[in-house]
């Protein structure tokens, strides 16, 4: 998976509200060492930066640390945007007090990996602060229409679910053998347009699945067919009859070393 395809902080613009939800109650405090996981474009990063966090940004896209440092000039931030996957941050042991993720590390292709280097970069009194999308609502179901659609031209067998970061079950599993703590709160993020029509034109030349997937579903002859399913989806969830508002929910988690 390419992140740096299309526009990705076109999306981050959208998820800009849940960055500042994970940022408070990360409760940072000036000078502590913060690592943004998963980074993207820096939504994140800027915010703890601008709470006077010393803030790396780490991500395997390097088109969008490019972005995430120049927002970062323009606001007269001090960021260091690195290039790095969760599982293999270039970051010293025991180097960070926070570790934040939003919607970062959840893509990580090896949840426990990812969870190990945490632990790694974590000093001993650290914590980490991580968002999680639940698993519902009109967004998960649009985008495994999708995933299906093309595993189907693909002749791939159905993907296994992701891991359930939402869960505390399974990020105690992932955790609590470190000597960390987890706790869950949820929360909600709306996403507006005027239109279906326009949320669908944002989403697909600017996210980086819908850019992935086109090139298939356009050889395939089945780009219409999705279009038309997915419309469905979002039609039936909308939630404002004069334009277009759809709610997801997602977790926070604060994973905490132990005492």
């Amino acid at each position: 998976m390419e992140w740096g395809a299309g526009r990705y902080e076109r999306i981050a613009e959208q998820l800009l509200p849940a960055a500042e939800v994970v940022v408070a109650q990360a409760s940072l405090k000036e000078g502590e060492r913060v690592v943004d996981v998963g980074c993207g474009s820096g939504n994140a990063a800027l915010l703890a930066a601008e709470r006077g966090a010393v803030v790396t940004g780490v991500d395997p896209a390097q088109r969008l640390l490019d972005v995430g440092a120049a927002t970062a000039a323009d606001r007269g931030l001090e960021v260091t945007f690195v290039l790095g996957e969760a599982a293999d941050m270039p970051l010293e042991e025991d180097s960070t007090d926070v570790v934040l993720s939003v919607f970062g590390v959840i893509f990580a292709p090896d949840p426990a990996a990812a969870a190990a280097e945490i632990d790694r970069v974590t000093a001993p009194e650290g914590r980490a602060v991580l968002s999680a999308w639940i698993p519902d609502g009109a967004i998960s179901q649009a985008v495994r229409l999708a995933r299906q659609t093309v595993a189907e031209i693909l002749d791939q067998p159905p993907a296994a679910p992701p891991f359930p970061w939402h869960e505390r079950g399974s990020l105690s599993g992932l955790f609590e053998p470190q000597g960390f703590s987890v706790s869950l709160t949820e929360h909600s993020l709306a996403f507006r347009a005027r239109s279906v029509d326009e949320f669908m034109r944002i989403e697909g030349e600017n996210h980086p699945l819908a850019i992935a997937a086109r090139p298939v579903l356009e050889g395939a002859g089945r780009a219409e067919e999705l279009r038309e399913g997915m419309r469905r989806i979002y039609e039936e969830a909308n939630e404002d009859p004069d334009a277009f508002r759809i709610t997801s929910r997602y977790v926070v988690a604060e994973v905490k070393r132990r005492a």
